[in-house]
C-alpha cells in the first residue's frame, strides 16, 4: 500500500491579529506536493497576510505552518530551505545588476555552479537579459517583479510562494512567466499563489481557496469551486457585490 504523501504546506489554525483587527481567522489549508494552487479574495481578505506567514515574514499570533514536513516553528531552517518566495517589500541589493544579483544570491545559498545555466535562462526568458548594464535601483516595477521571480526559483526550491505575481506584468512576459511555471508544477514542484487574474487560476490552478474577512469560504477542486459558473462568476456570488449606484455627475 503506498503510504501518503507529506503535504508540500500545510496550515493548521492559522490567526493573524494586529491590535484589535483581526487580519486571518482560524485558516486552515493541506496542499499536497505538485500542486498549482490559487488563493483568490478581494483586497483586505487576508491573502498576503496568510502568505507571508506561510513565509517565515511574520510570526502569527496562533496556529501551525509546516513546509514539505517541517514545521516552522520548531524547525525553520530546514522549513525555509523548501521556499521560493516572490512577494512585494522584499529588498534586493540596488546597485547590483540582474546577474550581479543572482550570482549574490546563489554565494549566499552555496549553491554549485549548476546555477549559472539556470540563471542564464531565467533573464533570458524573463527578458531581463535585454538590459545587462541596468541597475536594480532603476528597474520599472514589471522588472523588480521579474527578478524576484528569478531569485526565486534560482535555487530549484520545492515550494514557490508567489503573491500577486501578474501585477505590473506585460502580456508578453506574463505568457513566459505562466509557461515556467506550467514546467515547474510538472516537473513536481508546488505553486502556491494569490491573483486577481480569474482567468489564470481557472486555466492553471488544480485548486483554489476563496477567501473573505480572513476566513476561507471555500476551497477544493477549481471545476467543483466553480460549480458550473466560470470562477470569477462565482467569486462574485460568494464574496457579494453591491451594486453601484448611478453617479449623476458622470451622465
Amino acid at each position: 500500500m503506498r503510504a501518503p504523501s507529506v503535504p508540500a504546506v500545510e496550515v493548521v489554525d492559522l490567526t493573524q491579529r494586529f491590535g484589535s483587527v483581526l487580519a486571518v481567522d482560524r485558516i486552515s489549508l493541506s496542499i499536497p506536493p505538485g500542486t498549482f494552487y490559487g488563493i483568490v479574495g478581494p483586497n483586505g481578505a487576508g491573502k498576503t497576510t496568510t502568505l507571508t506567514a506561510v513565509c517565515g515574514l511574520r510570526e502569527p499570533t496562533s496556529g501551525s505552518i509546516t513546509i514539505a514536513g517541517h514545521d516552522l516553528r520548531t524547525a525553520r531552517e530546514a522549513a525555509l530551505a523548501q521556499l521560493g518566495v516572490m512577494m512585494d517589500g522584499l529588498s534586493l541589493p540596488e546597485r547590483l545588476t540582474a546577474t550581479e544579483v543572482l550570482r549574490y544570491s546563489a554565494g549566499l545559498r552555496g549553491l554549485d555552479d549548476g546555477w549559472r545555466k539556470r540563471a542564464g535562462d531565467l533573464l533570458e526568458i524573463l527578458g531581463l537579459d535585454a538590459v545587462p548594464r541596468t541597475l536594480v535601483v532603476e528597474y520599472s516595477t514589471g522588472m523588480r517583479k521579474k527578478i524576484n521571480l528569478a531569485l526565486a526559483l534560482l535555487h530549484r526550491p520545492r515550494v514557490l510562494v508567489l503573491d500577486e505575481p501578474f501585477e505590473a506584468i506585460d502580456p508578453v512576459s506574463a505568457h513566459a512567466i505562466e509557461q515556467v511555471l506550467r514546467q515547474y508544477v510538472d516537473g513536481g514542484g508546488t505553486v502556491v499563489m494569490s491573483s486577481h487574474i480569474m482567468d489564470f487560476v481557472e486555466r492553471n490552478c488544480r485548486r483554489v481557496a476563496v477567501v473573505a474577512g480572513g476566513r476561507v469560504l471555500v476551497e477544493g477542486p477549481v471545476e467543483e469551486v466553480a460549480a458550473g459558473a466560470t470562477l470569477n462568476e462565482r467569486f462574485v456570488d460568494l464574496v457579494g457585490a453591491d451594486p453601484v449606484r448611478p453617479l449623476e455627475w458622470l451622465a
